[in-house]
């Protein structure tokens, strides 16, 4: 549990405060459903990643991109904070991983995930307009979908076994995580949408 709270308060910060640089305002549930998914994922829990060290590999999160100030406007971090949200919900959302978690923290973890999404792309509608696109898929972006292949071709090598689950598990809790620097940076870039 102690290990849980850093990661807990990082993605405390993984919420768009209202009035944000998006133009709009995620719902006030927003944080709490972010701190829900690092338990939930905390719950999912199966091995000691102790029994897995020889599984242990480096998917490399692309976080030099993301706080490295790549990410100027607003809608791009936005877009890449979806991605991240929706490539997690995809990997998590297969037949296979559903066989290798419980099914009451992984059904609230991709419920979690899914009101995420929505409130997300709510926000990024109204802040884009009807007639407006949003960011098509560009590096900092595309980084996060190579990385989240990278990670299923993992568990396809390792067989789907459990300890490559249990890996993924704590990758995912670390990506969650390291987002929070997308949400800073949403929250800083006042006024960056109507200079595009």
């Amino acid at each position: 549990m102690a290990l849980l709270l850093p990661l807990l308060t990082a993605l405390a910060l993984l919420t768009c405060r209202p009035g944000g640089s998006l133009g709009c305002a995620l719902p006030g549930s927003h944080a709490q459903v972010s701190r829900d998914n690092l338990v939930l994922l905390g719950q999912m829990r199966r091995l000691s990643p102790f029994l897995c060290l020889r599984a242990r590999k480096d998917f490399r999160f692309p976080r030099e991109m993301l706080e490295g100030g790549q990410l100027r406007e607003a809608q791009a971090a936005a877009a890449v904070l979806r991605e991240l949200l929706q490539q997690t919900f995809n990997l998590l959302h297969t037949e296979r991983s559903s066989a290798a978690w419980s099914p009451a923290p992984l059904h609230g973890l991709r419920s979690g995930l899914h009101r995420q999404l929505e409130a997300l792309d709510a926000c990024l509608l109204q802040a884009t307009g009807e007639g407006e696109r949003a960011p098509g898929m560009h590096g900092p972006a595309l980084a996060i979908k190579r990385y989240f292949q990278d990670i299923r071709v993992y568990l396809e090598d390792e067989g789907y076994s459990d300890c490559a689950w249990e890996i993924v598990r704590l990758e995912i809790m670390r990506a969650l995580s390291s987002s929070a620097t997308l949400q800073d940076s949403l929250a800083i870039k006042d006024g960056d949408l109507g200079s595009s």
